[in-house]
C-alpha cells in the first residue's frame, strides 16, 4: 500500500515557501476583519485538536482577529468536515480536514469527499502505531497478532469511528498478514483521545492512534508501544520497532491533518491562508511544538495537497475493497 512518508512530503516540497502557479499570480494578501470559525471534526485532547489549535492560534496572532476553534464531532467525521465543505467559501470558516474525508465516501456514510474541499496546507503526516495497556500480557506485536490469530474475535481495539483510519490501520495490518480484517473487533470511539481513555482504564485491548498521540502515555508508563507503522522509526521513540521491521508484509499507514476550506474559496482567500500557514510552519515555535509531540514539521501547499487527496482516495479505497469494508 503507497503511504505518505514524513521524508517524502518534505522532499516532494523543498521549496515550500513557494506556493502554486495560480497562487503565486495573486496577492496573498486578504485579512479577516472578523472572527474566524475552525472546525475540528474530531475531540479535544487528540492530535488533530492539538495541531489544530496551534495553528489557529498562530493564525490569530499572525490575522489580529480571533480564531475560534469547534470541535463539530460525530458521524464517523461526516458532521464536522461537513460543517466545513457546506459553510459559506468566504474565509470565515476553515478546518482541519483530516483522512477520513478520503475515506467516509467509499465507506458509505456521505457522498462528501476532498472534491468538497478547497485544500490549503498539509499540518500533519502521523503514521500509526499499536498499543497496549501498561498491564497488557502482550510486550509484542507478534504476541498480540498469534494470540488474535488463535483467538479471533477475543480481543477488541480502538482509535476512531468504524471505518476511520485507525480503523483501517488495524483492519489492514491484519488483511495484510493473512488474517481476517475482524480477528480484534473494533469498538468505535470519538477520536484518539477517548480511545486511548478507554484502554488506559481496560475497556478496550489495544488501540491504533497516531504514535505521537501517545508519547505522553508511553513515556509515564500508561501504555505500552508494540509497533509504529511506519518504515522509519520516531526519533522521539526510538525503542518502538516499526512494522516494516516485524511483519511480513511490511504493512505501514499513515493519516494526515490538513487545514482546508470549503469548495468555491477565492484564490485570494485561499493562497492568504497558505501562506500564513507556510510561514507559521517555518517557525521555532511550530518546531518546538512538533519536537514536544515527537512528529516532524512537514510543509505542502494546496496544490500538492489536492493531489496528495486523491491519491490518498484510491489507495485507501483499494484497501477498504479489499477488507470488506467499502458499500
Amino acid at each position: 500500500m503507497r503511504t505518505y512518508r514524513k521524508s517524502g512530503v518534505i522532499l516532494a516540497v523543498a521549496a515550500a515557501t513557494l506556493f502554486s502557479a495560480g497562487a503565486a499570480m495573486a496577492a496573498c494578501d486578504w485579512k479577516p476583519e472578523r472572527p474566524v470559525t475552525y472546525v475540528v471534526p474530531w475531540g479535544a485532547g487528540g492530535g488533530t485538536d492539538a495541531n489544530s489549535r496551534m495553528l489557529a492560534s498562530m493564525m490569530e496572532k499572525h490575522f489580529g482577529v480571533p480564531f475560534n476553534v469547534v470541535n463539530r464531532t460525530g458521524g464517523n467525521g461526516v458532521v464536522g468536515h461537513s460543517a466545513i465543505a457546506n459553510a459559506e467559501p468566504d474565509g470565515y470558516t476553515i478546518g482541519a480536514a483530516t483522512v477520513e474525508i478520503t475515506t467516509m465516501h467509499h465507506a458509505g456514510l456521505t457522498e462528501l469527499n476532498h472534491t468538497n474541499l478547497t485544500p490549503i496546507a498539509l499540518v500533519d503526516i502521523v503514521p500509526s502505531s499499536v498499543l497496549v495497556s501498561k498491564d497488557s500480557e502482550f510486550n509484542s506485536l507478534n504476541d498480540l497478532l498469534t494470540y488474535a490469530k488463535a483467538n479471533p474475535g477475543k480481543l477488541t481495539g480502538s482509535g476512531t469511528a468504524q471505518g476511520g483510519i485507525w480503523h483501517l490501520a488495524l483492519a489492514g495490518m491484519l488483511q495484510s498478514e493473512g488474517m481476517d480484517p475482524a480477528a480484534i473487533r473494533w469498538v468505535p470511539s470519538n477520536g484518539a483521545a477517548a480511545a486511548m481513555q478507554e484502554l488506559v482504564a481496560g475497556g478496550v485491548d489495544v488501540a491504533t492512534p497516531a504514535l505521537s498521540e501517545g508519547k505522553a502515555l508511553i513515556e509515564s508508563g500508561e501504555l505500552k508501544a508494540l509497533a509504529y507503522m511506519h518504515d522509519t522509526r520516531m526519533g522521539a521513540l526510538p525503542d518502538v520497532p516499526t512494522t516494516k521491521e516485524l511483519l511480513d508484509s511490511k504493512w505501514t499507514l499513515a493519516a494526515f491533518i490538513s487545514v482546508s476550506g470549503p469548495k468555491g474559496m477565492p484564490e485570494e482567500i485561499a493562497c492568504s491562508y497558505e501562506k500564513v500557514a507556510m510561514e507559521a510552519f517555518g517557525q521555532q515555535d511550530w518546531a518546538d511544538f512538533k519536537a514536544s509531540r515527537g512528529s516532524e514539521v512537514v510543509m505542502m501547499g494546496g496544490k500538492d495537497l489536492a493531489v496528495m487527496m486523491q491519491d490518498t482516495s484510491d489507495n485507501l479505497g483499494a484497501t477498504m475493497k479489499a477488507i470488506g469494508l467499502a458499500k
